[in-house]
């Protein structure tokens, strides 16, 4: 849907109303799924679907309570609760900030959000000792294919991320965000995911996966 509306709005608008258009566009999906239920999607998260069941994924990481924050209607498990548009600001998550969860999963999201720091710190809070933080991001070589802002394929990205160094003001590497931002933790994995990427066209959307993967534990509550 985003991509489909990027591709029609570049065609039709110029640059001085482009900025308004995802905040138009998220302004009706909040309203809209206020009142009616997202539909099941198949996104990002199931694109990994398969590489994970290989690497036993879910049995490790995806027992217990979870958190799915920026769904999009595309869930990490079934069982999982689900925050987006139409439940508050993520970067705060105020609906859920009192609970506790085992793992906290976000896929595609970070890169939209205006402060990645504040996000993660307070997605943080809401885990449990030993509980996981699952993060998954567009890479930017795979994805956007350019390292300045701004992005050919959404007009939304406040970001590019790479998995380990920062290129200031448009790159943020995901490790150094993660360790300026957070204590008490274990990188239990990272790792740059492609499994059937095919396109490397810089003009051309990828296919397949074509993000960062990091996944952290908590080790002090």
């Amino acid at each position: 849907m985003e991509k489909l509306l990027t591709n029609i709005v570049r065609a039709v608008f110029p640059d001085s109303i482009l900025k308004f258009v995802p905040k138009i566009y998220y302004n009706f999906n909040k309203i809209r799924f206020n009142f009616f239920k997202r539909p099941v999607l198949e996104k990002e998260t199931s694109k990994a679907r398969t590489r994970r069941e290989k690497q036993n994924f879910f049995n490790l990481y995806c027992n217990g309570n979870g958190l799915d924050i920026g769904y999009g209607g595309d869930a990490i498990t079934k069982n999982c609760d689900g925050f987006d548009i139409e439940d508050g600001d993520a970067h705060y998550i105020k609906k859920v900030i009192n609970n506790k969860y085992d793992y906290v999963y976000s896929s595609h999201l970070l890169e939209h959000l205006d402060e990645p720091a504040i996000a993660i710190k307070n997605w943080w809070k809401v885990i449990k000792k030993n509980g996981f933080l699952i993060l998954y991001i567009p890479d930017r070589d795979l994805y956007e294919k350019k390292k300045t802002l701004p992005s050919r394929f959404s007009l939304d990205h406040k970001y590019f991320f790479t998995l380990d160094k920062d290129e200031l003001p448009d790159t943020l590497g995901l490790i150094p965000l993660i360790k300026n931002n957070l204590s008490d933790f274990k990188i239990i994995s990272s790792e740059i995911c492609s499994e059937g990427l095919t396109i490397t066209d810089p003009y051309l959307h990828s296919n397949g996966e074509y993000s960062i993967e990091v996944i952290l534990q908590k080790i002090y509550d």
